[in-house]
Parts: structure tokens; sequence; C-alpha cells
């Protein structure tokens, strides 16, 4: 194995540390939706798309901004990230009404994006194993996204000021986040001075060549962030509704139990080839899902446990494989381009089935908008697991 020197680890754990941090805020509220809904009294849909407007933050970033760190230097782009991080925690922080966690949810998606794809070129470049460092980075953002929900849900219920406290810890740490970053070594040579030789044009694109292997990364991608988003924004209404468990510190650890597992299956599976994990994540993405809606059906805490359990090592699973997957078939002159559009296939899934589970709540109720989302997930992960076996790439 190869040895990393000193001074490039310590910057590889700070860069690391810095985009769990930063992570921590895109989940942090979730454990809090069910209070701000009290507090603010707006309805199941509102919630979703409070939740899914992190994407459209996301997306803003990532296209317009996602280039710039390799074109002027990846400290330069990381700091102004965190600060837009800072402004989206002063929003949740001082919210007064509805609009608000629009406004902090949409910060909070630009400061993520923007620091994600940052931090993991610069992760990269600090570590001359390509394949490990993708594994750190994919486990730091699950590290800060299981973090997240533990320290709002914990604060809020143990604490004064549910809906401020968690988020005045989160500023210690973002501004600790930013302190720590000014003595990692910058990694881009040559950066850019002058704004006009600066390109933001955004990259997108698969060549028709690799059109039908790439089915089966995107829809893998697509089904572990569906996944995801669904613990992310529903829990805590499912155990408030279903279980009758409104403490904001149970619906923390349970979204926190699904994301601690993920990072430590992405740690562990480094010897699992990616189109095998890949096809382990459609094969274990269904039985997770039917066993949450038996554990909705049955009002089991237990059961709902184990689903949380069996969907993080799915989604640890499949955010690996299929982003391994998708480099593997990604020609070197335009992988930007096929990677970029394999994140719109993973934003696309952390948001569009969540608003699509709201909207068929609020017409029927919430267990057969969950027994759809299941079957459609379930009819997806076939149809991936298909295209993953007939078109696999040769070796």
């Amino acid at each position: 194995m190869k040895t990393i020197p000193t001074r490039a680890s310590v910057a590889l754990a700070v860069v690391a540390i810095e985009l769990a941090v930063t992570f921590v805020g895109a989940i942090l509220p979730t454990p809090l939706y069910p209070l701000y809904r009290h507090a603010f009294g707006f309805s199941q849909v509102t919630l979703t798309l409070i939740y899914a407007v992190y994407v459209l933050g996301n997306l803003v970033a990532l296209l317009l901004l996602g280039r710039l760190s390799d074109q002027i230097g990846r400290r330069i782009v990381t700091l102004p990230a965190i600060g837009v991080g800072i402004a989206s925690a002063l929003t949740f922080a001082f919210a007064s009404g509805t609009p608000w966690l629009f406004a902090g949810r949409a910060l909070s998606g630009f400061s993520t994006g923007l620091a994600s794809a940052t931090a993991t070129a610069w992760i990269a470049e600090l570590h001359d194993d390509r394949g490990a460092a993708s594994r750190i980075a994919a486990a730091a953002n699950f590290f800060g996204c299981a973090a997240g929900p533990l320290l709002g849900g914990l604060l809020a219920q143990l604490a004064f000021w549910p809906l401020q406290l968690p988020f005045y810890i989160y500023l210690v740490l973002l501004c600790g986040a930013a302190g720590a970053i000014l003595f990692a070594p910058e990694t881009v040579t040559n950066p850019k001075r002058s704004f006009g030789e600066v390109s933001l044009k955004p990259r997108l694109g698969v060549p028709r060549r690799i059109w039908l292997q790439f089915i089966s990364p995107a829809a893998t991608g697509f089904a572990t962030f569906a996944l995801i988003g669904f613990y992310s924004a529903l829990i805590p209404s499912l155990l408030g509704e279903s279980l009758h468990l409104t403490a904001p510190a149970v619906a923390g650890g349970v979204v926190f139990e699904l994301f601690l597992i993920a990072a430590v299956t992405i740690l562990a599976s480094a010897r699992l080839k990616s189109q095998a994990a890949m096809l382990s994540t459609l094969a274990l993405l269904p039985p997770s899902l039917w066993l949450l809606v038996i554990a909705e059906v049955a009002q089991s805490m237990p059961l709902l446990l184990a689903a949380a359990a069996l969907g993080g090592v799915a989604g640890g699973l499949g955010y690996r494989g299929s982003l391994e997957m998708v480099n593997r078939i990604a020609p070197a002159d335009r992988r930007a381009e096929v990677v970029s559009s394999y994140l719109i296939a993973l934003f696309a899934g952390n948001s569009v089935p969540v608003i699509g589970i709201g909207f068929l709540s609020a017409a029927t109720s919430p267990t057969p908008a969950h027994v759809t989302f299941a079957g459609v997930i379930t009819v997806l992960a076939g149809i991936a697991t298909w295209a993953g076996i007939r078109y696999a790439p040769s070796r």
C-alpha cells in the first residue's frame, strides 16, 4: 500500500474534515422539521419543497462554479463556500417564517455543492491513490451527514432554543474549518489571476458510445439518493404519524444510523469492485424500502432501525460503486462532463421522488405514497440491474 507523507496526511485530514463539516449543515435541519411545522404552520407539501430547494442551490453551484477551483485555486473557492454556509446557518438561526427556511436551504445547497466539488478535487490531488481518494471524499460526505441530524436532534431535545442552538454550534464548526483550511497547501499550479481568463461555461454530456453503459450507474445513483432523500426529508414525519414518536433526538438518531452505516460501508468495502458494489446495491435497495413500509404499517421501531441499517449499506455501496463505475467508463478527455451528468441524476433522485411523495401524500395518505415510492424504486433497480449486466464495460 502506498504511503502518504506526513504533511500531506495532515492536509488530507484537514480537507476531509472541512468537507464533513460542510455536509453537517445539509442534514442538520432534518430532526427540526416537525418543530418548524408546528412553529410556522406549513403543510407536508411545503416541507418537501423546503427540502428539495436545497438541490437547486447544489445545481447552481455545480453548473456555474463547479470548475472554478480548477482555474483559480482550491482554497480561494473553499473559503467563500464556507462563508455561504455561515450565511445559511444564520438564516436558520434567525428564521421567523417559512420563507427563511427556503432561503436557508438554498444557501446550504449552494455551499455544499461548491465545497464538495472543490474538496473532492483537492483530496484527489493530496492522495496518490485516486480510488482511495474517492472513498475518503464519499465517506467524509456521509460522516458529516450522520453528525448533522444527531447534533440537531440532541440539542433540540436537551437544550434551550431548539431551533437556534444547533445552528450556533454549527457556526463554531464552520469557523474552525475555515481557520484550519488556511493551512492546507494549495494544489492548483499557475492559477488564473484575472476574471477574464476564467470560464464558467457548464460542461454536461455523455458520449454516444457509452450511453448504454451509463444507464446502470446513473439509475443506481438516482435510486440511492432517492432513498437518502426519503430519510433526510420524511423520516421525522413518518415517526410522528405512524409510530407516534415526536422526539427530535429519535428522528436524528434514525438518520444518523443510516448515514453512519453508509460511511463505514464505503471504507470497509475498498476491495469490492465497482461493478459488484453497484449490483449489490440494486439487490439491497428493494428489501430495504419494503422493510421500511412494513415498519410503518406495523408501527415497529425495531423494523424501522433494521430498514435504516440495510438502507445505509445500500447507500454506501450505491454511491461508491456507481461513482467509480462512471469514472471507469468516462473518456479521459470528457470525464468532467460525464461526472457532472451523473451528479445531475443524483440530485434528481434526491429531490424529485421526495416532491412526488409529498404531493401524493397530500392527495391520499402517507402509506400509499410510500408504497408507490417503494414500488417505483424496485422497478428502477430491476432496470438498472439488467442494464448493468447487459452492458457491463469490458475490463
